[in-house]
C-alpha cells in the first residue's frame, strides 16, 4: 500500500504535514505558471490583454464550481470508504466519479464556449478588453475537459493520501505550460487566445498522467476503463456529500462575478490591477488550499475508521498552522506589493490600484483561513450543508448587497475591495459560534452519516 497514506495511523500532525506538503507544492507550481500566463501576457501583449486575462477567474470559477464542488463529494465518500477499509465500494465510487467528470467536461465545453460572450457583456466588460476576453474564454472553455478531468483525477489520489503524484504530474505541465506560452505568444505572436491554448494542453497532459498512475495494476485503487460508469447508489451519496459545496461554490462564483462587473466599471486599467493582484493573492492562499483537502480527506478518514478523537486533534492542528500561515503571507504581501504587482504591469496607474487592493485585504487572511478551516472540517463530517449557509448568506447575500448599495455612491474603487475582509470576518464570527456551540471542543460529536 505504498500509494495510499493511511491517516488513521501515526501522529496526526505528521501525517497532515505529510499530505499537505506535496500540495503546497502543487498548488504553487499551479500558481506561479498562472502568474507567468499573466506576466508573459502583459509584457508580450499589453494592458488590455493582461486585463483579459487576469479578469478570467471569477467566470471561470461560475462555470466550473457546480461540478467541482460535487467532485469535493466524491472524496468524501472515497475517503470514508477507504478509512473503513472497504476497497470495493471505495473503487466503486472512484469509478463513479471518473464518469461523472467525463460528462462534466463536456457540458462545461458546451455552456462555456456558448455563453462566454453573454455573458462577459452582462459583466460589463470594458469594449476595448471584450473582444480579447471572448477570444481567451472561448478558447480555455474548449480545452475543459482537461481542467474538469485532472481535477476529479488528482482528487482521487488525494482521497486515498497520495498527494505526492499530482504533485510530479502538476510539475510536469506547469513547465510545459510556461515553454508553450513563450512559444505561442513570444515566438509565433499568436494573440491572447493562445495563452488559453498553452493551458489547455498542459492540463490535458496532466490529466492523462494521473489517469496512467490510477491505471495501474494491482492497487487497491486500480482504474478499469470498462468499469467506468455511475453506480446510483454511490452516485446519491456523493450528491449528498458534494451538492452543498457544489450550490455553495457555485454562488460564491456568481458573486465573484459581481464583484468582478462592479471592477470591470472602473476600466481596463482597474481590471488589469486587479487581475494582477488576484494572481499574488493566490499565493496567500496556498497553506489555506493545502490544509483544507488536508483537513477534510484526515476527518473523512478517521470518521469511516470511527476515530472521532483523532479526527478533533487533527482539524485543529490545520486549523491553526493554516490561519498563522496565511497571515505570515498577508504580511509579506502587505510590504512587498508594490513591486509586485509592478512585475505584470508598471503602469503607474495599475500599480497604485493594485497596492490599494493589497494594502486592504491583505492583513485579514487569517479570517480567510479560518472560514476555509472550518468548512473543510464540516465537509469532512458529513456536515456540508453547514458551510453551504454560511456562505450563501455572507459570501454572497451580504457581499453582493453590500456591494450594490455602495456602488450607488460616488466612490473609489476601495468600496470594491473592503467587500472581501468585512465577509471574512463575518463568517469567521458565525463559524466560531458554531464550533462553540456544536460541542466540537468536548470530544467532536459530530453527528455520523450512514454510508450505504
Amino acid at each position: 500500500m505504498k500509494d495510499v497514506l493511511d491517516m488513521t495511523k501515526g501522529k496526526p500532525y505528521k501525517i497532515i504535514l505529510a499530505f499537505a506538503l506535496p500540495i503546497f507544492l502543487s498548488n504553487l507550481f499551479q500558481q506561479l505558471y498562472n502568474a507567468i500566463d499573466s506576466l508573459i501576457v502583459g509584457n508580450f501583449i499589453g494592458t488590455n490583454a493582461l486585463g483579459a486575462v487576469s479578469s478570467s477567474g471569477s467566470l471561470i470559477f461560475m462555470m466550473t464550481a457546480l461540478f467541482t464542488g460535487t467532485a469535493i463529494g466524491a472524496g468524501v465518500v472515497i475517503s470514508r470508504y477507504f478509512g473503513e477499509k472497504n476497497y470495493e465500494r471505495m473503487r466503486d465510487a472512484i469509478h463513479t466519479d471518473i464518469a461523472f467528470g467525463l460528462v462534466s467536461g463536456v457540458i462545461i465545453t458546451i455552456l462555456g464556449y456558448f455563453l462566454t460572450p453573454y455573458i462577459l457583456k452582462l459583466m460589463g466588460t470594458d469594449s476595448d478588453v471584450l473582444p480579447l476576453s471572448i477570444d481567451y474564454f472561448q478558447t480555455y472553455f474548449l480545452g475543459s475537459l482537461g481542467v474538469i478531468m485532472y481535477n476529479i483525477l488528482s482528487g482521487i489520489c488525494n482521497a486515498v493520501g497520495n498527494s505526492r503524484r499530482p504533485l510530479y504530474y502538476l510539475i510536469v505541465s506547469s513547465v510545459l505550460n510556461v515553454l508553450l506560452d513563450l512559444l505561442f505568444i513570444a515566438g509565433f505572436k499568436w494573440g491572447v487566445w493562445s495563452a488559453a491554448l498553452a493551458t489547455a494542453i498542459s492540463q490535458f497532459v496532466s490529466a492523462l498522467l494521473c489517469l496512467g498512475f490510477l491505471l495501474k495494476k494491482g492497487t487497491i485503487f486500480q482504474v478499469r476503463i470498462r468499469e467506468i460508469k455511475f453506480h446510483w447508489g454511490l452516485f446519491k451519496e456523493i450528491i449528498h456529500y458534494g451538492v452543498p459545496t457544489g450550490i455553495q461554490n457555485s454562488v460564491i462564483g456568481l458573486a465573484n462575478v459581481v464583484v468582478q462587473s462592479h471592477i470591470n466599471a472602473f476600466g481596463g486599467v482597474a481590471m488589469a490591477a486587479c487581475g494582477s493582484y488576484f494572481k499574488v493573492e493566490g499565493f496567500a492562499f496556498l497553506p489555506i488550499n493545502c490544509f483544507t483537502m488536508a483537513i477534510t480527506t484526515f476527518v473523512s478518514q478517521n470518521f469511516g475508521a470511527k476515530e472521532n478523537e483523532r479526527a478533533r486533534s487533527g482539524a485543529r492542528f490545520g486549523i491553526i498552522t493554516s490561519v498563522a500561515l496565511a497571515e505570515l503571507i498577508g504580511i509579506l504581501l502587505y510590504i512587498l506589493c508594490p513591486y509586485l504587482i509592478a512585475m505584470f504591469d508598471s503602469n503607474p496607474a495599475v500599480v497604485e490600484i493594485g497596492v490599494k487592493q493589497a494594502r486592504v485585504e491583505s492583513l485579514f487572511f487569517c479570517l480567510l483561513a479560518f472560514s476555509h478551516c472550518i468548512a473543510a472540517v464540516c465537509r469532512g463530517a458529513g456536515r456540508a450543508w453547514v458551510p453551504m449557509l454560511i456562505m450563501l448568506i455572507i459570501w454572497c447575500g451580504i457581499r453582493v448587497g453590500y456591494l450594490e448599495i455602495m456602488g450607488n455612491f460616488d466612490l473609489d474603487i476601495s468600496y470594491i475591495f473592503w467587500a472581501y475582509p468585512l465577509t471574512w470576518g463575518l463568517s469567521s464570527i458565525v463559524y466560531l459560534i458554531y464550533y462553540y456551540t456544536s460541542g466540537w471542543q468536548n470530544g467532536f460529536p459530530v453527528k455520523k452519516e450512514k454510508l450505504s
